[in-house]
């Protein structure tokens, strides 16, 4: 019981010095989270849809050929952001660029070199998750958008990615939790995010259980919002789980309820009798 008390009491000492810093930390990781996110989504859909242009023996060749080579420039790049670690990424675009480049290219700040990381390693991710998305769309829904007269753009945008987008949801917020979380790499590049925060901290108090357990609390605090937040837009995605179809031709009796003259239905009031019986 000694032990808790004294955890209590260093925990209160470090919030007491340290609190704004903890604070900061937190604002700056779920700024780059979201940030992140959001661009690593774009990107995802971006690469998602590309990978998924149809195209056959009777597309012309050039076409053909320019589509193989995008996907196999989208292949490289999504097994190699998704094959490394996000911390040797942050090296090697932090450093590295300046490093092959005499200095010529670097990075203005590491609020820039961190978006890029994890927006292009969330990218990575998100690509097969919008490809599979696409392709969980059932086939019927596009052949109907063509045989009303809509091309391929128009039935992407219209019919496809919407449903896709409902049903890569959940990937999109685990994304994002595992974003506020893997962002602590940054630190490897001098970003203040809160595992930073942590480090600075134990670095002037010698205090690293107590300032753990700080970290351990926020980051679990941070993901259980989050995820509320994520299923309560899924939810209002889904819309009204009790609805009535509102049909603009009052002649027009709503689908599944029409019967052909002469026959009936289970749901009827009463079954008429069929003729000679």
């Amino acid at each position: 019981m000694n032990k808790f008390t004294q955890l209590g009491a260093d925990i209160v000492k470090l919030w007491g010095k340290y609190g704004n810093s903890y604070l900061s930390g937190v604002g700056n990781t779920l700024v780059l989270a979201l940030v992140g996110t959001l661009l690593g989504c774009l990107i995802g859909f971006v690469c998602g849809v590309l990978n998924t242009i149809p195209f056959g023996p009777s597309t012309h060749p050039v076409k053909r050929i320019f589509l193989r080579l995008i996907r196999v420039i989208i292949r490289v790049y999504v097994e190699v952001f998704r094959g490394t670690p996000m911390v040797l990424q942050a090296v090697f675009f932090y450093y590295g660029l300046p490093y092959f480049t005499n200095n010529t290219l670097k990075f203005a700040s590491i609020w820039a070199a961190a978006i890029v990381v994890v927006s292009i390693n969330t990218g990575a991710y998100m690509a097969e998750s919008v490809r599979g998305g696409i392709i969980s769309v059932d086939p019927g829904q596009g052949e109907g958008a063509k045989a009303i007269g809509m091309n391929h753009f128009q039935t992407m945008t219209s019919v496809i990615l919407p449903q896709a987008l409902r049903n890569i949801m959940p990937q999109i917020g685990n994304n994002f939790i595992i974003n506020v979380k893997d962002t602590s790499v940054m630190f490897i590049i001098g970003f203040p995010d809160f595992f930073a925060a942590h480090r600075a901290a134990v670095g002037a108090s010698l205090l690293y259980f107590p300032s753990a357990t700080v970290e351990m609390a926020g980051y679990l605090t941070m993901t259980l919002i989050a995820s509320f937040l994520l299923r309560w837009l899924e939810r209002r995605l889904d819309g009204s789980s009790s609805y009535e179809l509102v049909q603009e031709d009052a002649l027009t009796l709503t689908a599944g309820t029409y019967n052909h003259p002469g026959r009936s239905t289970p749901f009827d009031g009463e079954m008429p009798r069929r003729k000679g019986r």
